[in-house]
Order: C-alpha cells, then structure tokens, then sequence
C-alpha cells in the first residue's frame, strides 16, 4: 500500500527522525496521527521495537486502531481496556494503546516488560499537564523506559503557560524548562492575592514570557498551523444570543443577587465562588441542580432554539456541559422525531454511523468527544452553553473542522444576554489570545 503524505505531515517525519524527544503542536485536525505511524514505523522496521500509545479512551479505536487498520496494516495493535489490559498488553502486537487513566496500571510491571518498547506517543497530551495528578505522576515514573518519547496536542496552553512545564518535562525530563515546577511557575508568572490567606494566589503569565519559553523548547516542537495544511471551507464561529424570559430572568437575578452578597464575604474561597459561577451558568441554561440530588427547569427557550438549528441543518454536533442538559435536549429532540444519538466512548461504533449519516444530531460531552475523533459528516458544532475550558473549545471546533471536511462548517455558542454567560464567553476569547502568542513562534 503506497501512502500519500501531505507536505506538512512529510516535513514532520522528517522532523522526527533525528529527534528522540518531540512535542508536536500542530493545530487540531493536521493529520498528526499518520505522521507518528509513518515516524514509527521507519524505526520499527530497523529495531523492531514496539510503541505504547497512550490517549484518551475515546480515541483508541476511533483514531489509533482505525488508523492504523487502514495506513498501516502490517502493524498489529493490541488495544488495552481496564476489562483486558493484562491480557492486551502481554500480547503480542507491535503497537499497545492504552488510555490515559490505565497508565497507573503499568507501575505494576517489572523491568523486563518494558524491554520491547522503544517509542511512547502521548496523544491529547494535556491530560498530563498537572504534575501532582496520578496518572502524571505515573507516567513521569515510566517514560523512562522510553529512548524515543512523542507528546502530541493542539492546546498547549489554553490555561497558561504552567500547563506546559509538565509536557515538556516529559519529553526531556527537565533539560529545557527545569526540573521543579515552583521554579518555573516563579520564574514565568506573577503572583496575585486573590482571598485571606497566604496561600490564596492566582498566578498570571508576565507579558512576554510566551516567546522566551518558545525560544527555549524550539529545538523539539514542530507546528503546522491548520489554515496552511488544507484548503478546506472555512469554519464560521459565532454566538446567537437568547433573550431570557421575564420569569426566567427573575429567577437568575435572584440567585446572582444573592451570589454577590456571599462573594463580597472575604472568606469566600476561589472553590466556592467557582460553584457559585456554575449555579448561575446553570441557571441561565434552563435549568439547575437541587439539594435532592435532581434538578429544577426554569425554562426550556435554549433547548427550543438549539433544537431548531439542528433541524435547520442536515448534521450536527452539540456540545453539553450538565446531565439535567442532556437529558432536557434529548427530550426536545424526541418530541421533533428526530434521529440522534449520543456520543459514547464505549461505543466507537457511533462515530461510523455519524459518518454514514444515520442520525441528524450528536450530543456530546466535550470532555470525551472533544479528542481526535473525525466527525466531518457534520457541518455545525453546537454549544449550548458557553464554556471556560479553551481546550475543549477548539478541540470540539475540530471535530467536524479538519481535514477530509467538503463543506463549509459553523461553530455556534447559544449566549443568554445579561448573564455570566457573556462574560465566560469573553473570557475564552481572553485565553485564545494568550496561547496564540506561544503557538505563533512555531509556525
């Protein structure tokens, strides 16, 4: 099978090939999957050795194993479950795909298991960018084992630059960025007192910091940026704002009048104003969780709306943030008799039949579709509400926005006027900002 690579993805191998530690930071939807199989397997038929990937549960048969069936078939890849993971990794396969959280599992294996691998590829590796986490830790203990490490993501920084200490440190076991996290987070951000205590700081990025730290890992990143990879139609990213009804608006004022009064309390903790934000931003959705472990709807006008633009367009992806809105959309979309489904990664099948085009919408938590899988069937991405996490924004966007995409595509956030929703938009733009400061020293 002769495999056509696309100049960019050519460029990364390239890159690869005299480079045992990388961080490849291209943009979402590049094709950096079929670059690291083609890096890999160059290697592989020189030492033989094997690769462990490890990557969100989502993806390992929807993006690696699929991947893998169809540009490298003489790869054998065994796919490890919590259900088989002894087993799949005992096996004999040339490529072991694991998700992120099963790394805490492999601290268990002695010495000589790690004997056949040679390459560790980290896909979504943000997912280990908090260095006190389990998982981080136990992949730190284990990467050792590994003489050619790749880390993959899109979203280095989407919360700031701290969210890159631990990648890189990954990849080089501190050379370029340090060895102890305080270090840099002193060196690189500025301190600010946020409640009573001393310990109560919120660490800001000091203007600027993005290039020195661009200038002190660019010897390992390699970047394609999306627009220059592919002439695919343009993604049109807007907000359609929803007015709240009179009862509707009683009902957040209310609860945001009595928010402010406890934030003005000194002893209000960064955790607890973070609850209260979400108390409001679940409000303005329609809905809100009650003491009684249920939940209480306020209106139902945003789901109405959502569900029109669905019906307005042939497929669709949406993206929520609470149960109580899963539960309030699939029910609106019942009522309408439309087809849809809803994404589960225990179920990779779903993506194909997205693909074949057997339902009209999907409904889909980011925090488990939002990675690497292909969904080009669809031409709008729908949030239903805003949301503050920059990573799972963009990688939502490129679910349907990446390549192999025929149509033009839409990303539409439902915003409720005069609400926290207006501001947490605001502030996602605000980050975007700040990480395409670091990501433009690659391009």
């Amino acid at each position: 099978m002769t495999i056509k690579l696309m100049s960019h993805q050519k460029e990364s191998v390239k890159f690869m090939k005299t480079r045992k530690s990388v961080l490849d930071f291209s943009d979402c939807g590049t094709g950096k999957t079929l670059s690291e199989l083609m890096d890999f397997t160059a290697r592989h038929k020189k030492d033989g050795k094997a690769a462990l990937v490890v990557c969100p549960k989502s993806i390992m048969y929807a993006a690696w194993a699929s991947d893998i069936k169809k540009f490298t078939p003489h790869l054998k890849v065994s796919l490890a479950y919590a259900k088989n993971r002894q087993e799949a990794l005992n096996a004999e396969a040339d490529v072991y795909v694991i998700n992120v959280d099963g790394v805490k599992d492999l601290l268990k294996f002695k010495p000589a298991f790690w004997k056949k691998f040679g390459t560790i590829i980290c896909d979504e590796a943000t997912a280990f960018k908090h260095h006190t986490s389990q998982r981080s830790k136990a992949l730190s203990k284990i990467i050792k084992n590994f003489e050619w490490r790749r880390l993959m993501t899109g979203t280095p920084t989407s919360n700031g630059v701290c969210d890159l200490w631990h990648i890189a440190y990954l990849a080089d076991g501190g050379k370029r960025l340090g060895k102890s996290f305080f270090g840099f987070r002193s060196a690189c951000c500025s301190p600010e007192q946020v409640g009573p205590s001393t310990n109560m700081l919120r660490w800001t990025d000091k203007p600027g910091i993005e290039l020195q730290i661009g200038a002190l890992i660019s010897d390992i990143v390699i970047r394609h940026k999306f627009e220059n990879c592919t002439s695919i139609p343009e993604n049109h990213c807007y907000a359609i704002p929803i007015k709240l009804t009179d009862k509707h608006m009683g009902v957040y004022k209310e609860l945001s009048d009595s928010s402010l009064a406890i934030l003005r309390e000194t002893s209000v903790t960064a955790i607890n104003k973070a609850v209260l934000a979400t108390k409001l931003l679940q409000t303005a959705s329609g809905a809100v969780y009650n003491d009684a472990g249920g939940y209480s709807q306020v209106a139902s006008e945003r789901y109405e709306l959502i569900l029109d633009l669905v019906e307005a367009r042939n497929h669709s992806i949406v993206f929520y943030t609470w149960e109580h809105q899963l539960t309030e959309l699939t029910k609106e979309a019942k009522s309408r008799k439309l087809k849809y489904e809803t994404w589960n990664p225990d179920h990779p099948e779903i993506a194909t039949q997205f693909q074949d085009g057997h339902f009209q919408v999907l409904f889909a938590h980011p925090a488990s579709a939002g990675h690497g899988l292909t969904l080009t069937k669809g031409t709008a991405t729908i949030w239903a509400s805003p949301t503050y996490n920059l990573e799972h924004f963009l990688q939502g966007l490129k679910r349907i926005h990446r390549i192999g995409q025929r149509e033009k595509t839409e990303t539409i956030v439902i915003i409720a006027e005069d609400t926290i929703d207006e501001k947490v938009y605001a502030a996602l733009g605000a980050k975007h900002i700040d990480m395409d400061a670091l990501l433009k020293e690659f391009e």
